[in-house]
């Protein structure tokens, strides 16, 4: 009896690991220019069959159709897949075919633009949930600038909330409060992401966003640079540098509320190096 109960709970255990394992990967692009092995590697990562799709979401951009015009050339020069244009606009977030496109691809691409704006667009509707439900049905969710950014439940939108409030690709201050978030995808539940990092400084960005949120890891991603996440892994790929923050030891404000902090992790990596991150 014990015996047939043992591999009962082992058969579920493995079961429930398979289930698990089944779950997709990330592939996050920090925007500017992809190159075409930077596309090779993410048609690798989803492993597309000849008979898989691609499903392109450009809500972000203020030109969907253009926007879905260059990634399809970068596309077309690594495979040869079909590609469906599912520009998810208030009369279409309902649609069965669109829906179940979404759902059954291999790999979904969002493209850059403004993440608030793909936000407005998925968001308290089923295209947030058939994204979802690609991803954990073992599809890779990749996505480039704005699109990176979305990967995160808690979403930069790159505006500040004191001083200047126009927006600037970085910030002028250490304040605190002073960084805006807002509902992202939450494929990533305590990973802030950040886009085109290094070419644009966005240091203070990712400092505020560590003081916003200490227990979290920041990591922002150059352009023509991507990481790969897997479960817990970390991949890097492309031409230029990953920059992660975590692990401040002490995050206290003076009385004009700038920011102090003590002792932060900061690692940068490469392609081809991998770490290891709390999803």
């Amino acid at each position: 009896m014990y015996k047939k109960l043992f591999i009962f709970i082992a058969a579920c255990l493995f079961f429930s690991v398979a289930l698990h394992a089944q779950k997709g990967s990330l592939f996050i692009i920090g925007g500017g220019y992809r190159t075409k092995s930077l596309m090779q590697e993410m048609i690798n990562t989803a492993q597309l069959k000849n008979t898989d799709h691609i499903a392109i979401l450009p809500m972000s951009g203020a030109e969907p159709d253009t926007s879905f015009f260059y990634i399809r050339q970068d596309l077309d020069s690594v495979c040869t897949n079909t590609v469906s244009f599912l520009n998810f606009t208030k009369d279409k977030v309902n649609d069965k075919e669109w829906l179940d496109s979404l759902k059954n691809a291999k790999l979904v691409f969002i493209t850059g633009g403004d993440q608030s704006r793909f936000m407005k667009a998925v968001w308290n509707t089923p295209v947030y949930n058939a994204i979802h439900e690609a991803y954990n049905n073992g599809a890779v969710i990749a996505g480039t600038s704005a699109g990176a950014a979305v990967m995160s439940k808690h979403m930069i939108t790159g505006n500040q909330l004191r001083g200047d409030t126009v927006y600037h690709a970085t910030f002028d201050r250490l304040w605190k409060g002073n960084i805006e978030f807002e509902e992202g995808l939450g494929l990533l539940d305590s990973i802030i992401i950040d886009q085109h990092f290094i070419v644009r400084s966005r240091y203070n960005r990712m400092i505020s966003a560590l003081a916003a949120f200490p227990s979290f890891t920041c990591i922002g991603i150059d352009e023509a640079t991507a990481i790969i996440v897997h479960n817990h892994t970390v991949k890097v790929a492309g031409e230029s540098q990953v920059i992660v923050m975590q692990k401040p030891q002490g995050i206290i404000y003076d009385e004009k509320g700038l920011i102090k902090l003590k002792n932060a992790d900061i690692s940068i990596y490469t392609t081809g190096d991998s770490f290891i991150i709390g999803k």
